[in-house]
């Protein structure tokens, strides 16, 4: 492999560093490997407040672990609380910045006064402690409004991502068995209304039994139908509630959130993270990875639907105390330089964003970003997938004028939090590579029967011993837990992700090992998308694989077998991906569909959709075909590519 070039932080950068230079790095990490107990819960009592402390920092039984057992706290307090007691009450919690160009500045007084009102009027609803709710709203200020009241009060929420279909929805609110849905009448993205409120509707034609009240937010201002007694609006739900609520002293363990996401099978899996171990590890990565300082403006430009938006717009950042940036909308509307707008209005010192996002802004050039003074960022993030070189060569050279070190974050769902960046005061950077494991993160590769690799090579990433702010079970199937992620190497995590390390122990990280696509940062399984497809009256089977993109990262590809019948292609093409847009979202609409007289199968009737990858990336196959039953199937598609 040809040498990578190294990018050292700059030594202005080092000196003002909250762990600066690699000595400082690797005595945290050392520490945190010899001693994790000592380490996190020294940190716990540093960083965190406690209305009761844990009688010992974990507890752990594979595949389950409890941390900083016996320990009473509250997320929503600490978020909040603890910093107006501090005298940062006047301080921004969020510049909101709305499409259509309306924004509000929401200080920490005013976020609290928002969430204990709407903390007392659930309250006044009946909900109780332990209940759970669905919040489906657009990046406005009342959606980590939300978010934090929930979590004031110890009920679960599940944050349903607004591009997401009213069936999508349904499935959700009816696992979690919600009795309050949060919504609002719809938001804005590129100009034209999102209506959540009708896909709410929608959602609950047909099941959501458990839903007892629909609070509904007037972003619009358009027309919804509210049903009585069971739908408020925002404003009348709060009306008369005080701006005053004690939190609840939670257990460490109370149920924070559960978040869906695609798995190897059809049914999304409920992800559940708990509160005090979850809120820790977060609080640190914004120290740790963003160099967080007191007065830095800081903007996670992902939206609150995904993990990230959990971690690193509300909890992570509220917890220690930052003030952020919160967009509503899109990057190109009005125009592609609309980030780079925000940028220097608001003189934002870090930017985190995706890979998806980089590529798409470079392929718009130079000029955007070069008409904005962007001098005021000092760090630049990336997350959601591997950044490829040259994107992070443009994001170094273009956006952070060459100064600003660049973070590539790894981490997952499952995760909860970062696991693999850099440090940015201490770590040298190399384009495309996540670097090093943070410190209480026992990361490794391992080969197909999960014997350890030494030194420079590729193997499964693993992790080796419990963090703090893992997912703790799926929600109701504790067995699908221990099966999708423990299974594999006994009382050890396996991510479901190919590395390298490199001489230098730096993690390369390659992508998925299962039938999970990411595109534009967003998990899609296989299975998800298939059982969708063949849902259509015209579709006799499909398979369906990711293609490199360079644009959304994978692009879908699906081949497609029909019933019999008269069917026209070119109209069905298009039927077909309004139709996965209607059942999934329109993200995950298939960007090819290849209509086939058969797909490639073993003899036991198990797709190959490696050969499948194989066509629609190079339209050749190559390896092993010894399993497959016939192979004019193959010829045979790939001769129609040809045509």
């Amino acid at each position: 492999m040809e040498e990578t070039a190294l990018y050292p932080p700059h030594a202005g950068f080092v000196s003002q560093a909250n762990v600066s230079g690699y000595a400082a790095y690797e005595q945290l990490f050392q520490r945190a490997a010899e001693d994790p107990e000592g380490f996190w819960g020294h940190l716990a009592e540093e960083e965190l407040h406690w209305f009761e402390k844990w009688s010992h920092v974990f507890e752990w039984q594979p595949p389950f672990v409890k941390w900083f057992v016996g320990g009473k706290i509250n997320a929503s307090y600490n978020c909040l609380d603890r910093h107006i007691e501090a005298g940062h009450g006047e301080r921004v919690a969020f510049h909101f910045v709305g499409e259509l160009g309306d924004t509000r500045d929401i200080t920490y007084r005013e976020l609290l006064a928002t969430v204990c009102q709407f903390t007392n009027a659930m309250k006044q609803a009946g909900i109780q402690p332990g209940g759970r709710a669905v919040i489906y709203m657009p990046m406005v200020p009342e959606l980590p409004a939300a978010l934090l009241a929930c979590a004031r009060l110890g009920v679960t929420h599940s944050v349903v991502f607004g591009g997401f279909s009213a069936e999508a929805l349904r499935f959700r609110i009816d696992d979690l068995e919600a009795e309050l849905v949060i919504t609002a009448d719809g938001g804005w993205r590129r100009g034209k209304e999102v209506r959540l409120k009708d896909a709410v509707d929608e959602a609950m034609q047909e099941g959501c039994a458990s839903v007892k009240h629909v609070v509904v937010l007037q972003r619009t201002g358009s027309a919804v139908t509210m049903r009585e007694g069971r739908d408020i609006y925002w404003h009348d739900f709060i009306a008369g509630a005080s701006a005053e609520c004690p939190a609840e002293e939670l257990d460490a363990e109370h149920p924070l959130y559960v978040l869906y996401t695609s798995g190897t099978t059809g049914k999304p899996k409920g992800i559940l993270h708990t509160t005090a171990g979850y809120l820790l590890q977060n609080t640190m990565a914004m120290k740790w990875v963003f160099d967080l300082k007191p007065n830095d403006i800081y903007w996670c430009a992902a939206d609150v639907g995904w993990v990230t938006g959990h971690s690193y717009i509300v909890y992570g950042p509220l917890s220690a105390g930052a003030t952020s940036v919160l967009y509503e909308g899109a990057p190109d509307y009005p125009k592609w330089d609309r980030w780079w707008e925000i940028v220097a209005r608001y003189k934002v010192n870090i930017l985190y964003t995706s890979p998806t996002a980089i590529r798409a802004l470079l392929r718009q050039g130079d000029a955007y970003p070069q008409a904005h003074d962007l001098s005021s960022l000092r760090l630049l993030g990336s997350v959601g997938e591997p950044i490829n070189p040259a994107a992070w060569e443009w994001y170094h050279r273009v956006i952070g004028g060459g100064r600003c070190p660049i973070v590539d974050t790894w981490w997952q769902t499952e995760t909860g939090s970062i696991m693999i960046a850099p440090l940015p005061g201490a770590i040298d950077l190399k384009p495309g590579s996540a670097t090093r494991p943070l410190p209480g993160v026992q990361a490794d590769l391992v080969d197909l029967d999960g014997n350890p690799l030494e030194g420079p090579g590729e193997g499964y990433l693993v992790v080796r011993r419990p963090w703090p702010s893992m997912a703790r079970t799926l929600w109701k199937d504790p067995q699908r837990y221990e099966s999708a992620y423990w299974s594999r190497i006994p009382g050890i995590y396996f991510t479901g992700d190919a590395a390298r390390r490199d001489e230098d122990g730096y993690f390369w990280v390659l992508g998925r090992v299962d039938d999970v696509m990411n595109v534009s940062g967003h998990r899609l399984s296989t299975m998800e998308l298939e059982s969708s497809l063949v849902r259509h009256p015209s579709v006799a089977e499909a398979a369906v694989i990711g293609k490199p993109d360079e644009l959304t990262g994978q692009a879908v590809v699906a081949f497609v077998t029909l019933k019999q019948g008269e069917w026209d292609h070119s109209i069905l093409t298009e039927e077909l991906r309004q139709w996965v847009g209607k059942e999934i979202g329109s993200f995950a609409k298939p960007k090819e569909i290849r209509f086939a007289e058969g797909l490639p199968k073993t003899r036991s009737g198990k797709i190959m959709r490696r050969l499948l990858r194989e066509l629609a990336v190079g339209n050749t196959v190559s390896g092993d075909t010894t399993t497959l039953e016939d192979f004019n199937v193959v010829n045979k598609l790939a001769s129609k590519d040809e045509d």
